[in-house]
């Protein structure tokens, strides 16, 4: 099943472009490492997995084609999920249990965490225990906030994609499903961590589904169409990857031995998401403001009718005048907030920005979004994902060295007079936590 005419642009997605006042690449990650998280998830090259499968069809990946280390065990294995069911204090909704498509109540699984946190909503190992030995899938999720190894994996894929992502996984005892089939409303990359799970996908009901159309408002049509012959009917191993667009139903059932896959979703923009924006916008226009007339009655035919002709008319004519750049500046706010930049050490990082010295090397801070403008001859902005700070214009040659190369000895900053200059500016930098210091 394919996707119509013009939904998708040939080529893998260039990395999240941000623009600025000259030439230069984005903030981001050292795009030596681009591929490496994408090509660990498919076993085709990335324009291929751009041109022929994203957004279009599943892809099925198995261990032996994929680059980097065997198996995904580097993310997650049984004692980190150990580990984290019962020495991180998780609390919800980072635990989600689940059987045979019944999602269990919180309270089944959290209660008190004793004496000095007094909360009522923590993850408890025993009642896990006891919910996972009666064939229970636990379901840790936001690992992409709380899993180091799955933290830099996850931002490293997500500036390759240049679309918000998520990681969540699934303990799934041997012979046990946890969700009946259904689709989700965006893609995802399964990759199979231990044991051996069998998935059944079957063609979409509704193709490219928003958030706001899940499963349940089609469950008789999801029902029906699973039970037709599955487009894929595959078991994946330690090391497999599966790639689901949006939409394609699916349910996966563990075999002899319990299971363990992660799920990284993309939570991808759309041009309903330009829709979203143009309507924010279209606040601005008075006429489309305007109260209907009194006693119009909007429920029926003949009470909005001639309103709106006339609110099309209106709605046209300002669409004409819409700038791309106005558009731009609220998917940037969007996008920005969703992804955050590579965690850093808070600690460390004041203690670098104390005994840093001209010969330290610096670098932007990996997956950071910025945006460089002008706001005058002396002053320049620099926008980052959560505030804009500013710097003297002769500023410009050194910030675009740090954002734009993998990193810069501080006594090499250009454009900057003297040694104490460039301490000043680099000390700001790791200050406001754009640059880091290796």
């Amino acid at each position: 099943m394919s996707r119509g005419a013009g939904t998708g642009g040939p080529g893998l997605p260039d990395r999240l472009r941000i623009a600025a006042t000259s030439p230069g690449p984005p903030g981001g990650a050292d795009p030596s490492r681009r591929p490496a998280a994408l090509t660990r998830c498919v076993a085709v090259d990335p324009a291929t997995f751009a041109d022929v499968y994203w957004g279009r069809r599943p892809l099925l990946s198995r261990a032996v084609d994929l680059a980097g280390p065997a198996g995904f065990t580097d993310l997650l294995d049984r004692p980190a999920a150990d580990q984290l069911l019962s020495r991180h204090g998780l609390r919800t909704p980072f635990l989600r249990v689940a059987r045979d498509g019944e999602v269990f109540a919180e309270p089944t699984y959290t209660g008190g965490a004793g004496a000095g946190a007094e909360i009522d909503d923590q993850v408890l190992d025993e009642r896990v225990l006891g919910l996972y030995a009666d064939g229970a899938t636990l379901v840790l999720q936001g690992l992409h906030r709380l899993w180091p190894p799955i933290i830099s994996f996850v931002g490293e894929l997500s500036t390759t994609l240049g679309q918000p992502l998520q990681a969540n996984a699934y303990l799934t005892p041997a012979g046990s499903r946890g969700f009946a089939t259904h689709y989700d409303t965006h893609d995802v990359f399964v990759l199979q961590t231990e044991g051996r799970k069998r998935w059944r996908v079957h063609d979409p009901v509704l193709i490219d589904p928003l958030p706001q159309q899940t499963w349940s408002g089609r469950a008789d049509e999801v029902a029906a169409r699973s039970e037709a012959a599955p487009a894929l009917d595959v078991v994946l191993g330690p090391g497999d990857a599966l790639y689901l667009p949006r939409g394609w139903l699916h349910s996966a059932t563990a075999q002899q031995e319990s299971s363990i896959h992660l799920t990284v979703g993309v939570r991808a923009f759309t041009r309903y998401s330009l829709v979203e924006a143009l309507l924010e916008l279209a606040v601005t226009e008075p006429r489309l403001r305007t109260s209907l007339p009194f006693g119009a009655d909007p429920g029926e035919p003949a009470g909005v009718t001639s309103e709106l002709t006339a609110t099309v008319a209106v709605l046209r004519d300002w669409l004409a005048s819409v700038e791309p750049g106005q558009v731009a500046a609220r998917m940037r706010r969007r996008a920005w907030s969703a992804v955050r930049p590579a965690p850093l050490p808070p600690l460390q990082q004041v203690d670098r920005i104390r005994t840093l010295t001209v010969d330290d090397v610096i670098r932007h801070r990996p997956g950071l979004r910025w945006r460089l403008t002008s706001q005058s001859d002396d002053r320049v902005t620099l926008q980052i994902f959560d505030r804009t700070v500013e710097f003297p214009g002769r500023c410009v040659p050194a910030l675009r060295t740090v954002l734009d190369t993998a990193g810069v000895r501080v006594g090499d900053l250009p454009g900057l007079d003297t040694t104490a200059d460039q301490l000043v500016l680099a000390r700001r930098l790791l200050r406001e936590a754009v640059a880091v210091a290796d």
